[in-house]
């Protein structure tokens, strides 16, 4: 039998050990009972972000953006469609570079919108501009299957 999965938990930011084989089980966090996966992306602060990308065992894919940015506003419901799409295998969040700039610095994100997928505190890839869900999801497989 295969070591459990940490996963953390989108709400409360609990982290829970679940079998890899339950993850398509609609899992619930032990804490809080909330889903563990929502098919919605995670809006991250700087400790939600350290919590996923260091202690969970999942993929994280972040989305660096910025309120004023047209192509991130336009990209956001493409990201959310991708987030639907490769959860529970992958987490996707967003991370609001207007509010958190000294974040952006530490990941040296310099334009918006820069994806940016980290995995147990690595970074595996980064790209930047607008995407569309299936380009955000192609992108995303193939920046991990390469890392792996």
């Amino acid at each position: 039998m295969s070591d459990p999965l940490h996963i953390v938990c989108p709400h409360c930011q609990a982290v829970n050990r679940l079998p890899a084989a339950r993850l398509e089980a609609r899992p619930r966090c032990g804490r809080c009972r909330q889903p563990l996966f929502g098919g919605e992306p995670v809006n991250l602060d700087p400790n939600a972000l350290a919590r996923h990308a260091e202690r969970g065992d999942l993929p994280l894919l972040v989305d660096f953006w910025a309120p004023w940015c047209g192509p991130c506003r336009i990209m956001a419901p493409a990201f959310a469609r991708a987030a639907a799409r490769l959860e529970p295998h992958m987490r996707l969040g967003k991370l609001d570079t207007e509010r958190y700039p000294e974040e952006a610095a530490r990941f040296g994100i310099r334009g918006v919108p820069t994806l940016v997928l980290l995995h147990r505190g690595r970074e595996l890839g980064r790209v930047s501009g607008a995407m569309s869900a299936e380009q955000i999801e192609t992108w995303a497989r193939g920046a991990l299957g390469r890392a792996v």
